[in-house]
């Protein structure tokens, strides 16, 4: 069986001269998945093989979650993780509450209003603050920028990758 690797991230840039690396996050769960002593695998450019990892520290920064690994000690090692994509196998994956999904089960989902009209796709989430923030592409429109509310996510289905929206006054003005 193809072992399946999700994305939880990309190295963008070294920080400082001890071998920490900038990472822009993609995962749902930083704290958990950078906690220091977990296994990260890194997927370098002209490499067919990850490099696997061991988180050794974990902090923000800015708009940025900076790693430090115990196998990366120098600004010259971090040098050549440069754009590495960091992703976990589907046996990490933890299970979630009755309530949560993963980025990966809602991105590609189709939108349909509760009356069944095909609203558009799921291409993006947003994490700005209190709530996440779905994107969805419309076809011929601006995208909607649909939040990750009771009052507006009605029902997810991960198997059919759908999901019903009640359509509040101004939610989908151009």
């Amino acid at each position: 069986m193809l072992k399946q690797w999700f994305n939880v991230g990309k190295i963008v840039n070294t920080h400082g001269v001890k071998g920490e690396v900038r990472v822009i996050s993609r995962t749902d769960f930083p704290e958990e998945r950078y906690k220091p002593g977990n296994t990260l695998y890194l997927f370098l450019e002209g490499k067919d093989e990850p490099v696997q990892v061991t988180v050794s520290a974990h902090r923000l920064h800015k708009q940025f979650h900076l790693l430090q690994f115990k196998e990366v000690e120098t600004l010259t090692e971090a040098e050549k993780l440069k754009n590495a994509l960091i992703k976990v196998p589907e046996d990490q994956l933890s299970q979630l509450a009755e309530d949560e999904y993963y980025f990966h089960e809602i991105i590609g989902s189709d939108v349909f209003s509760e009356d069944g009209d095909l609203i558009g796709k799921v291409k993006e989430i947003l994490t700005p603050g209190a709530n996440d923030v779905w994107v969805v592409a419309r076809p011929g429109k601006k995208d909607a920028f649909i939040p990750y509310i009771d009052a507006v996510v009605k029902e997810i289905n991960v198997a059919d990758k759908t999901i019903k929206i009640h359509i509040m006054e101004g939610l989908l003005d151009e």
